[in-house]
């Protein structure tokens, strides 16, 4: 079929990856950093100037890297929020990342729909503070004027598609952006006007979503350009992810999403029911304590990096010798505590070693996000496979432990661009579709990720031991949290 490329516009940096069509084969590669300052004191902006990531791709593309290439995929990050006026110009910076401004906003919204249950029941999540809805609220009760004037809401990989375009006077997004806004429903694939007009104030344009196998249109110079989607279902896209699968990953938080057949409805706000890339849908549950806990505990224990920390943990044995850690260190979202602290339970003489509280620290995150998991479980979702994500899934302490505790078999692929290679699939179909060869209902097979497996096995008992050891601390400090 020929040669596409894949666009992953993440919060610091712009990936390109040029794709064999039929295969998937990654044939080149580009790579910027978007030209950001940091604000005072460091961290990353909440806004940014959507240019940036135009220069950033621009960047990026340099060399000649998209010669040859018949189509394009964007992804780009998720909860961001592009203000436009009717002439198309941005009313104020973009709005990004997990805002902690709009956390009022968020529970304004909750109480102004009826409450947590009217909030799923009407899009199936309820509102968090890095979702665009609370974003629009926080705008219409801070910067009154820009809310006035805002008269499009477009999110980054919509902007980015828009901007290929030549910015047409159509605009468009796909389901799994869609999703991600606090204003779309996945169970019944269409917008609420009204949670707009709530938030912001009044009605405003929004993009016309499109399937996960349509073109949202070609550019001047003939490029066709997909739908394009959301970072996170790109990545799960590129990882080639089906019924079945979960992914867990692994940063300074943690998150489980799985693939279902069916948008899921979470009064308690846990699960956020996205849509994915393809039709199906992408339940997804957060945990504010992953790789956190772990950092934590080397800094608690003088150790250098997680490697050491990880080197000290296999002196330890499963269990801990009954230590138990719950890591909910920046209190947590699953279960939902957010002014809880962390504890450490089952203290004895002999179980005050270095070795069993880095082990502590390992199990207490896998059986957090373990909880994540079973959440879904609960909700009838299928897991028979775990993929792992992170750089902490490297670590010799996570494998040695993770299948057992998941009770499944986990796989670790080797580190790529699995949002930018997502897009790239996306384009190829959307090629193969423009040109007859593929089907809209059937994704093009790409080789899948190089991995390793690993199987609970023996070892499923003992680690189902330590889970129930954990879950008996968690009720008896948080009884009926989960």
């Amino acid at each position: 079929m020929g040669i596409v490329a894949g666009l992953d516009s993440s919060p610091d940096f712009t990936r390109i990856v040029v794709c064999d069509s039929d295969t998937g084969a990654v044939l080149r590669q580009g790579y910027a950093p978007h030209p950001l300052e940091s604000p005072e004191g460091g961290g990353r902006p909440a806004d940014v100037d959507p240019q940036v990531w135009l220069l950033s791709l621009g960047e990026a593309a340099g060399g000649g890297l998209l010669e040859g290439v018949q189509a394009i995929g964007v992804s780009a990050q998720a909860n961001s929020v592009v203000p436009l006026d009717t002439q198309g110009n941005t009313v104020r910076p973009a709005m990004v990342g997990g805002d902690k401004r709009s956390q009022v906003a968020a529970a304004d919204l909750i109480d102004a729909l009826g409450g947590r249950e009217a909030w799923a029941q009407a899009v199936g999540s309820v509102p968090q503070t890095g979702q665009p809805v609370t974003k629009l609220r926080w705008l219409a009760r801070t910067e009154p004027e820009a809310a006035a004037r805002t008269a499009v809401l477009l999110q980054a990989h919509d902007w980015l598609v828009w901007q290929l375009l030549g910015r047409p006077a159509r605009r468009t997004t796909d389901r799994g952006g869609a999703s991600g806004t606090g204003y779309w429903s996945a169970a019944t694939g269409g917008y609420r006007p009204d949670l707009v007009e709530l938030a912001l104030g009044h009605q405003a344009m929004l993009p016309e979503v499109i399937g996960p196998a349509d073109a949202a249109g070609t550019t001047p110079e003939g490029l066709l350009i997909s739908a394009g989607t959301g970072e996170t279902q790109a990545a799960a896209f590129g990882l080639g992810i089906g019924l079945g699968d979960a992914v867990v990953s692994l940063g300074a938080s943690g998150s489980v999403m799985a693939v279902h057949p069916e948008a899921l409805v979470d009064q308690y706000g846990m699960i956020t029911s996205l849509a994915d890339a393809t039709g199906m849908h992408l339940p997804v549950v957060t945990t504010l304590n992953a790789v956190r806990a772990l950092r934590g505990t080397a800094e608690l224990l003088g150790v250098p990096d997680l490697e050491s920390l990880s080197e000290l943990a296999m002196k330890s044995t499963p269990g801990s010798h009954g230590l138990v850690l719950l890591p909910y260190l920046e209190g947590e979202r699953t279960p939902n505590l957010p002014h809880t602290a962390g504890t450490l339970a089952g203290l004895r003489r002999e179980s005050m070693r270095p070795e069993h509280l880095a082990r502590a620290a390992f199990e207490g995150m896998l059986c957090g996000l373990a909880d994540a998991l079973d959440v879904l479980r609960s909700r009838g979702v299928d897991v028979r496979r775990v993929f792992l994500l992170g750089a902490a899934a490297e670590l010799p302490a996570v494998q040695a432990a993770a299948p057992a505790l998941f009770g499944t078999q986990v796989v670790v692929p080797q580190p790529a661009d699995y949002a930018a290679i997502g897009s790239a699939r996306q384009a190829a179909w959307a090629l193969g579709v423009s040109q007859g060869t593929l089907d809209p209902r059937t994704p093009p097979v790409w080789q899948g990720a190089v991995a390793q497996v690993l199987e609970p096995g023996e070892e499923l008992a003992v680690g189902q031991a330590v889970r129930q050891q954990y879950v008996s601390v968690r009720e008896q400090t948080h009884p009926g949290a989960l």
